[in-house]
């Protein structure tokens, strides 16, 4: 009795602790609210067709670029660059509008199985099955979900760049960045695995009382 009593207070969450949380819950909600407005902004311009603004990648493409004061022009190499179209067809528009869908899905699954997780703290119980879960899903479907989206970005500002210029420039077809979702997996699964080994314990001290 004596342990479990004992364990109880250690988890038991301060009033600091608790206001945390509760902000965590609001300002994710907000932030999810928010960048699903962006999301469905964005697919209104893309289905709409005209005046798109595109951003487009290349491989550090030399262009001429007015610099001077005199009105000569530099050379500079081009990483980025909006370019806003006048009419987008279908083949540009549909992977745009994909991609959009899939980023407002992954937003939700990530934000609503983190505030799921918070409000399980909340209760006091950190390491089970259920919150192990919550967060797997939270991070597999946001490694997957945002890669996703980066492929059908990048389908749409190649079609675009093939639409503007008439094929007459050859950006980069696919542009990732590997270390980043190599990071971000392994970052994904320690903390899995800490709440695998979290459960566990916490069952065999439970078992013990």
């Amino acid at each position: 009795m004596d342990v479990e009593k004992q364990g109880a207070k250690q988890g038991a969450l301060t009033r600091g602790d608790k206001a945390g949380l509760i902000a965590f819950c609001i300002a994710g909600a907000g932030i999810a609210a928010s960048m699903i407005g962006f999301c469905i902004h964005r697919i209104v311009e893309l289905g709409r067709g005209t005046d798109v603004p595109v951003l487009i990648e290349f491989a550090g493409d030399d262009v001429q670029a007015p610099l001077t004061t005199g009105g000569g022009t530099v050379t500079v190499g081009l990483d980025q660059a909006t370019i806003t179209a006048a009419t987008l067809p279908p083949i540009a528009t549909v992977p745009g509008i994909i991609g959009q869908v899939i980023q407002i899905l992954t937003i939700i699954v990530v934000i609503g199985c983190l505030i799921l997780l918070a409000q399980s703290t909340l209760s006091g119980r950190i390491f089970n099955r259920r919150n192990t879960a919550l967060v797997m899903t939270a991070g597999i479907t946001g490694l997957v979900g945002f890669a996703a989206v980066r492929f059908f970005e990048n389908m749409l500002a190649n079609a675009t760049v093939n639409v503007v210029t008439d094929n007459a420039i050859d950006n980069a077809v696919i542009t990732a960045e590997p270390f980043t979702f190599i990071l971000a997996a392994f970052i994904i699964s320690v903390i899995g695995t800490a709440f695998v080994v979290g459960d566990k314990l916490q069952r065999e001290t439970e078992g013990l009382v």
